[in-house]
């Protein structure tokens, strides 16, 4: 069976899958790789720079493995493919070529949100870890849960978080996802409030009674969903 490698999306290190552990059939190896300044990783010289994410990223993004990118983690991942081999295959999880759409997430409200970011970067940071959870079964069980993995703080540094904003705001990969040298799969949420009503109508797996957080409260339903794309991948 083809290895997982499980990228996080903006605000949120790897302790975010850890409720996908107890779920995982045998013999399915995982990885979960903190990006550059998450968790105790230090950030990059330069938080934009994709040429130097790519440098620092090399040996967790193995080309014999799948790639599941969530959120920001999607956007990061395809851009990466003009840097390093291409993986088996690719999911992109609660994202699509782009992350602003007009029956999404519009532009204005990105750019809000950004010069929020800028006056109280913890507070609007936390605002964050709880809005993006509207679309989940419970939010309140949903927050406490994300609480209780990664803490008020999300184990990320400022300077990283605002080059991530600016990667939501620019990062374009329709080019990349039309001439994709692998597969790509897109999961989303059937409840997903950060993505438009018919990307996730179209994805290619929909996870029922799930937001953007699908690892939080359908735990079980993601983790047999990854499984079954590696799982259908020749090695």
């Amino acid at each position: 069976m083809t290895p997982l490698v499980l990228l996080s999306g903006w605000g949120c290190d790897a302790r975010l899958w850890q409720p996908l552990a107890e779920h995982w059939p045998e013999g399915l190896a995982i990885s979960a790789p903190d990006w550059p300044g998450y968790g105790a990783r230090p950030p990059l010289a330069d938080p934009g720079s994709l040429a130097e994410l790519a440098e620092a990223m090399d040996d967790d993004l193995p080309a014999d493995a799948v790639w599941v990118g969530w959120s920001l983690g999607g956007l990061l991942a395809t851009a990466l493919h003009d840097h390093l081999p291409a993986p088996r295959a690719l999911v992109l999880l609660g994202m699509d070529e782009r992350f602003c759409h007009e029956a999404g997430i519009p532009p204005t409200e990105l750019a809000d949100f950004r010069r929020a970011f800028e006056r109280a970067p913890e507070a609007t940071h936390r605002h964050f870890l709880r809005w993006q959870l509207a679309g989940e079964p419970d939010p309140r069980a949903a927050h406490r849960q994300l609480r209780g993995l990664l803490g008020d703080e999300g184990g990320a540094d400022r300077a990283t978080l605002a080059a991530g904003l600016d990667q939501l705001a620019g990062l374009d990969n329709a080019g990349r996802l039309a001439r994709s040298p692998c597969p790509v799969w897109r999961v989303a949420g059937d409840r997903d409030p950060l993505l438009a009503p018919a990307l996730r109508e179209s994805a290619d797996h929909r996870l029922i009674e799930a937001g953007h957080c699908p690892m939080l409260s359908q735990p079980a339903s993601l983790a047999a969903c990854l499984a079954g794309i590696a799982g259908g991948i020749a090695p």
